[in-house]
Order: structure tokens, then sequence, then C-alpha cells
């Protein structure tokens, strides 16, 4: 009886030793904006594995996007939510996100620079092979990846969940190296048709390996249990979560990151 009491203290011991660990990280863009990063990783895995950027929704780098940053080390990758408003800024309040995310996209180059440093960091991490790294965004995270493969940046997969798909710097023919995989909401009514059309028209167009699905019944935000409360208010906007929505695109995420990490 004592050793089979000792024995699963044992395991239970090795249990808690091994978990999710974070930790805050501070950087600065290319352009001297002040960036914090929040950075997680299963310890009970060695050596390096995969990186895969997040990229926060035009909230700002609030819990939602670290707890994706927390579930995807769970899957044994090291992963990083990214800042792109600078001193890890976020809010509740529709105008402010507004502000926060006119402010980021004003100019393309210091946007850019801002993803860059933030990949460069994941990069710097002990526990990340810089050698396959792959970024993921929601809503405005979702814009910001698009344009980084639009632009050719090294990345072995981007994944966009209810993001934007309008652009002010289309793909060109080859300019798209990463392939993609993008989750749509069919009734997201802050996305338009015309908008889809146009984009995959723009894909088709640069050649890029994108594959798009769009989901039905699904809105705006359909991935963030908290959208349906961020979704009243004054100026609130048109948003709400979808269970079978966030499991089905998660679920297709994972099935994209084993096939381009290989």
């Amino acid at each position: 009886m004592r050793f089979w009491t000792a024995l699963i203290m044992m395991s239970l011991a090795g249990l808690t030793q091994a978990a999710i660990k974070t930790e805050t990280i501070d950087y600065q863009s290319a352009d001297g904006t002040k960036l914090i990063g929040y950075y997680a990783y299963d310890d009970a895995i060695k050596g390096q594995r995969p990186g895969v950027l997040v990229v926060h929704e035009w909230w700002g780098l609030n819990d939602y996007a670290k707890r994706r940053a927390r579930d995807l080390a769970a899957l044994g990758y090291s992963a990083m939510a990214i800042d792109m408003y600078g001193e890890g800024k976020h809010t509740e309040h529709p105008t402010d996100a507004m502000a926060f995310m006119q402010e980021a996209t004003k100019d393309s180059a210091a946007s850019a620079k801002r993803f860059d440093a933030g990949l460069e960091q994941l990069k710097k991490q002990a526990q990340t092979n810089p050698a396959k790294i792959a970024a993921i965004g929601y809503c405005f995270g979702g814009a910001v990846v698009l344009n980084a493969a639009r632009r050719g940046e090294p990345l072995a997969g981007v994944v966009s969940f209810h993001g934007a798909l309008s652009t002010q710097s289309p793909a060109t023919p080859g300019s798209v190296k990463a392939p993609l995989l993008i989750e749509h909401g069919n009734s997201d009514s802050m996305v338009t048709p015309d908008s889809v059309i146009a984009f995959k028209a723009e894909m088709d167009k640069a050649g890029a390996n994108y594959k798009f699905v769009g989901i039905d019944g699904a809105k705006h935000g359909f991935t963030n249990p908290d959208a349906d409360h961020l979704s009243h208010g004054d100026h609130a906007p048109d948003i709400g979560y979808n269970k079978a929505a966030d499991e089905s695109s998660w679920a297709d995420m994972q099935a994209f990151l084993k096939k381009v990490f290989g």
C-alpha cells in the first residue's frame, strides 16, 4: 500500500512540475515604439519546437489573445501574443479600439515593423525553432497576418480568423510565399461578400496557396467567448460568439499547422 501511495504521489509531483510557462517580454520596433509581448510554452517539452505568433483583435493585447498563446503552448508550440498598439494597450470600448487600430495602421511601414519586431522576439526564445514560424490573427490581427503574407514574410503558414480581408497593398504574382488558411463567418456583416470575392480574386491572381473556409451562421468575432458581451453598448460592433465555429476553425488550424510544419 505504501508503495502505491508513493508511486501516485511521485506521478502527481511530475504533473505539477510540467506546466505552461508564461512571461511578459518588453521589446520595441525599429521605429522606437515600446511594445509588450506575452510568451507561452510547455516546459515539459525539451528542446526547440515550431513557433506561432498571435496577433490580437482590434481590442488590443487582452486576455483573449494571451489565452490563445497558452492554448498554442498546450499544443506543443512556442507561442507569443505580440503587441501592435504599443505598451500593451487594450480596451473594451469600440471607440477606443477604432482609434487604436487607426493609429496602428495609418503607416503601413510602421505596422510591418511592429510585426517584424514581434517575429524576431519569438525567434530569439530558446524554445523556438526559428526556421519554423507561423502566424495567426483575429479580426484586426487577421488583416495583420494576411498583410505579412502579402509582402512575402518568411512564414511557414498564416491563419486568419474572422479577419479583415481588404488591403491597401494587394498581393502581386508570386509575392505570397506562405500557405494561407482563412476562417470566415458567412454571417459576418463587417466583412462584406464583395470583400470576400475581391480577396479570392486577389489571391488567385497572385498564385497564392490558400484555403478559404466560410462558416454558415458565424458572425464577426465568432471565436471569442467575450464577443457577446462586447457587442452591447454604444457604438458596439455586430459580433457574436459561435461555439461550433470556434471549435471547427481551431481544429482546421491544428491540421493546417501540422501540415505546414511537417
